[in-house]
């Protein structure tokens, strides 16, 4: 167990002993502050939806810290008040705190999604209140496109390091590349937050900003990507995405958050959906505080509502189905050993090749048969004439020629002077006339 942890299971001790000697014999935790009847609490459809406001009488993200790595909380008092315990800037364009926003359009993306996971709400409890509103955050900003000098996927590296450096249980990524690799980087950064007892939530993107089939970081074996569903419980058809890792599905439409100037804005997507898991992930790691990474991931996707027609036991709409908080707190659930979402060190092993063994010496399956050296070569003799004939000429080339060609031609004038004697016995003898005597 990490000190870290350790430090969580005594405060839980702590928090409940408190409760028992203000509620004598009770140990439950007092009602949070909630008005389900203020407009903006009846908004937040998915605090009766995934039965969070159930999950509220047995925790409420005491202990836990969510890392947001995004463009940044703001500084709203209101809705964030001491909740931000810590932050950082990695793209070289906001404040060391990590509290800046950066980016023309983005700038309040990060203040939305930590509003979603962990924010105060009023004390009188009315106005926007998060899924652990009492869960620490860490606010690390990070800049996209034009908005950053450093590369996003160092930042992203980078980012993933200092939140688990910085006490982090819970990591939240909500965006995408739209591509299905990534960054080698990434690779030893995830790898750090999962061999730290880090969960690691992420976004699976939307088809209404381009994103047709998931990419990473939802792709990276061992993180919990969401996807998104409407009012309904049915898959978004704009705000969300498909494919095969995504592991649960909760809320992306018709939502609501804060602000970096602390208004209030309606928005939608799968970067919405993720801090609302993130958020149960920090109220499941809060009621058992010695939970390890995996079994949260394992405790949320065994509990999910399951979705009429989806495939079973993983869709490539819903994942293993809709987010149940209260089920992911009570259930009895078996601890698990491996993370049911992949194992990230073995695909680096079979894909990156990192720890390929070298390839053993090949064993002699014959013994090797020594062979006596070839004879020396004979002296190269001297040299002569081009014209005049040597001995080897005269061996192999002359006597056998004369050999062969005076018997040759003997033959041929033999056979020519048969020839003639037999064409003179075959002319007849020439009778001379009595006249010419």
């Amino acid at each position: 167990m990490t000190a870290r942890r350790t430090l969580r299971s005594a405060a839980a001790m702590v928090v409940v002993a408190a409760s028992v000697v203000l509620l004598g014999a009770s140990a439950t935790p007092p009602p949070i502050p909630d008005d389900p009847a203020d407009p903006t609490r009846a908004a937040e459809y998915w605090l009766d939806g995934a039965r969070i406001r159930e999950a509220w009488q047995t925790t409420r993200g005491e202990g836990v810290t969510i890392a947001v790595i995004d463009t940044g909380i703001g500084k709203v008092p209101e809705v964030f008040g001491d909740a931000v315990v810590g932050g950082t800037d990695v793209s070289g364009a906001g404040t060391p705190d990590g509290r800046t926003p950066l980016g023309a359009i983005d700038g309040n993306h990060g203040s939305w999604v930590a509003s979603l996971a962990a924010g105060r709400g009023a004390a009188d409890g009315t106005g926007m209140i998060g899924v652990a509103p009492e869960a620490d955050l860490l606010s690390i900003s990070v800049g996209f496109g034009a908005a950053a000098a450093v590369p996003f996927t160092e930042q992203v590296a980078k980012g993933m390091r200092w939140a688990v450096d910085n006490g982090a249980d819970i990591i939240n990524l909500s965006f995408t590349t739209n591509t299905l690799d990534w960054d080698e980087s990434w690779d030893d950064a995830f790898l750090y937050a999962f061999e730290h007892d880090v969960v690691v939530v992420v976004a699976a993107g939307n088809r209404g900003s381009g994103t047709n089939i998931i990419g990473a970081p939802a792709t990276i074996p061992g993180v919990l990507t969401v996807g998104g569903v409407d009012q309904t419980g049915t898959a978004s058809v704009e705000a969300s995405t498909q494919g095969i890792t995504i592991g649960i599905s909760a809320p992306s439409e018709g939502l609501i958050g804060v602000s970096a100037d602390g208004e209030l804005a309606r928005w939608r997507g799968t970067s919405g959906a993720a801090p609302i898991v993130a958020g149960v992930a920090a109220l499941i790691r809060s009621a058992h505080p010695d939970i390890k990474a995996i079994d949260v991931i394992n405790r949320i996707i065994k509990t999910a509502i399951p979705v009429p027609d989806a495939i079973k036991p993983q869709d490539p709409l819903y994942g293993y189905g809709l987010i149940d908080a209260a089920a992911a707190i009570s259930a009895d659930v078996a601890p698990v050993s491996v993370n049911p979402m992949g194992d990230l060190a073995e695909w680096i092993r079979f894909f990156r090749r990192a720890d390929a063994e070298p390839e053993p010496e090949p064993v002699p399956t014959t013994t090797p048969v020594a062979v006596p050296p070839l004879p020396a070569a004979d002296a190269p003799s001297e040299p002569g004439s081009p014209l005049l004939p040597s001995a080897d000429s005269l061996r192999y080339g002359t006597l056998p020629l004369i050999a062969l060609t005076v018997p040759g031609i003997l033959i041929a004038l033999g056979v020519t002077a048969a020839a003639r004697r037999i064409r003179s016995a075959r002319v007849p003898v020439r009778q001379i006339p009595d006249s010419e005597e």
